[in-house]
This record gives C-alpha cells, sequence and structure tokens, in this order.
C-alpha cells in the first residue's frame, strides 16, 4: 500500500499562487508516477501534471501549461505543485495520485491506484 497526504490549498484571489505538497509513504516503490488531478462540482476529475519519480520526466495540462509546475524531492518522498496566476476556473478539490501506468496516458485517473483524500483549492475574482 502507499499512503499519500496533500497539503497546501487555501483560498486565493485571481491572479495568486499556492503550492500543494503530497508526502508519499509505506511501498512507494510500487509507483512509478505521481501525480495531480482536480475535480470540480459536477465535472470528471481531470489529470493536471504528472512526474516520472525516477527519471523527472513531466507532463502537464494545457490548460494549466505556462502557469503550473510540478516538482519532486525524492529524499522526502514528496511532490510539489506550484500554481501561480490562478484562475476562478482552477477552483477544485486537488487530489494528489500515485501508479504505474502502462497505457500511454499519463492523465487517466483509472492508471493510478493510490489516491490522497484531496486538498481544496478556492480562487475568487
Amino acid at each position: 500500500q502507499v499512503q499519500l497526504a496533500e497539503s497546501g490549498g487555501g483560498s486565493v484571489q485571481a491572479g495568486g499562487s499556492l503550492r500543494l505538497s503530497c508526502v508519499a509513504s509505506g511501498h512507494t516503490y510500487r509507483s512509478d508516477c505521481m501525480g495531480w488531478f482536480r475535480q470540480a462540482p459536477g465535472k470528471e476529475r481531470e489529470g493536471v501534471a504528472v512526474i516520472h519519480i525516477r527519471y523527472g520526466f513531466t507532463s502537464v495540462a494545457t490548460s494549466v501549461k505556462g502557469r503550473f509546475t510540478i516538482s519532486r524531492d525524492n529524499a522526502k518522498n514528496t511532490v510539489y505543485l506550484q500554481m501561480n496566476s490562478l484562475k476562478p476556473e482552477d477552483t477544485a478539490m486537488y487530489y494528489c495520485a500515485a501508479g504505474a501506468p502502462r497505457g500511454g496516458d499519463y492523465f487517466l485517473p483509472a492508471e493510478y491506484p493510490y489516491w490522497g483524500q484531496g486538498t481544496q483549492v478556492t480562487v475568487s475574482s
């Protein structure tokens, strides 16, 4: 099992910044990738950014490219999501996920068996 604990959510005004953190514990060797997904009320969960734990390559959703950055600190088993220039449409519950995607779609939630409880991000206009 892999346990994930997110932190860093909150309420900000449009244009502001937040940094989310996700600490992994347990059998982390089972997961090649960690990523951030988000889900707004009435919408499907969508991938935001994913990072390969060993090699460091990343994938970032088009909707947040240039504003969000994903990074990792392997010594701390922690993945970060730096979110800048936040917009009201970024408002959602943000979830950390871990898994070993094999189907080529790093943003497919079904590829990630381990999930955190989520942290709320609210951006006001």
